[in-house]
């Protein structure tokens, strides 16, 4: 018997990160999705950003993306929060962030994404490991990164309860998977040991124009139909997705692709509701997690030499092209 609703063999959804959004960087990426029929979840910064932020964009305190995102809203795409804001937030800031979302959107997030280097981040940087966290900090101890304190009762930045009382689902890791059931089958998951996030989900990695093609190409959609899969996409569509008002044509070629099938293309919400409730998920095992964070890890890894390689390929590009002019 297949799993997902009206006989669907397989369950796709995307999350977009707000950084360095605007209407006219995402817009046309959303006629297409709106187009095809593909609603997902857009997540967004309520308070105003600020100049000082690690990357900028608009927020809902702009009038024309306000006005954007309500009609995103309308049109059966969700809205999620990720922090407040673009830069790191009080207590008070939070709480002031989320009621804020409450009043333009009509109701409180049900799905978040911790933002970068913010400390108000919650469960963020080691505390977010049960059995990496001291290689974690090894790897790490060499970059500017400030504590993350949002689960921290005795910080100025401690918001846990309130990401408890008003929150669904979390972002946890991100693979280089298209079908997250071979990775996290338990999705979504409570974490005892995390106790102020209700349910973590897991995302497929597509951070950007040139990840986002690799994580759907054709065999990859093939296979997550083959293997009546779940996918959510982590995505930055602000990153390289529209260029002249037009979306990337090899994008565009494979979201149409993708909506031909027979998939299940709701909202992360709807389809972390449906998968809870199928599979009467709750917490998850240790060695179920102990896998996601080597995995995570050598993931990382792994696109941490590409990027390199990449940035060394267009360096090496560029001293040619320069020799050549001389």
């Amino acid at each position: 018997m297949n799993p997902f609703p009206n006989n669907k063999r397989f369950a796709f959804s995307i999350f977009d990160d707000t950084d360095l959004s605007t209407v006219e960087n995402v817009g046309p990426v959303y006629r297409l999705l709106d187009e095809i029929g593909i609603h997902t979840t857009k997540s967004v910064w309520p308070l105003g950003s600020s100049s000082h932020g690690r990357f900028g964009g608009a927020s809902l305190q702009d009038a024309d993306y306000l006005a954007f995102v309500l009609g995103l809203k309308e049109a059966g795409f969700e809205i999620a929060l990720h922090n407040v804001r673009n830069t790191c937030s009080t207590r008070s800031e939070v709480a002031a962030g989320l009621e804020e979302f409450r009043r333009l959107i009509g109701c409180y997030p049900r799905v978040h994404a911790n933002h970068s280097y913010n400390r108000e981040n919650i469960y963020w940087g080691p505390a977010r490991f049960s059995s990496i966290g001291r290689l974690y900090q090894a790897m790490t101890a060499m970059l500017s990164r400030p504590s993350f304190e949002g689960h921290l009762e005795h910080s100025k930045y401690f918001w846990g309860d309130l990401c408890r009382s008003r929150i669904d689902y979390v972002r946890n890791f991100v693979f280089r998977e298209i079908n997250l059931d071979r990775v996290n089958p338990s999705m979504p998951y409570h974490d005892p040991l995390r106790r102020f996030v209700n349910a973590w989900f897991s995302s497929s990695d597509g951070h950007d124009v040139h990840s986002f093609c690799e994580l759907l190409t054709e065999g990859n959609q093939d296979r997550l139909e083959e293997e009546h899969g779940v996918c959510i996409v982590y995505t930055h569509f602000a990153c390289g997705f529209v260029s002249r008002e037009a979306v990337h044509p090899r994008v565009e070629f494979l979201l149409r692709r993708l909506a031909r099938k027979n998939g299940w293309f709701v909202p992360v919400s709807t389809l972390l509701d449906f998968i809870r409730e199928r599979r009467q998920t709750g917490s998850i095992s240790r060695s179920e997690l102990v896998r996601m964070e080597c995995h995570w890890l050598f993931d990382s890894a792994l696109s941490a030499r590409e990027r390199a390689m990449h940035k060394l390929r267009s360096h090496s590009g560029l001293i040619l092209r320069n020799r050549r002019r001389d």
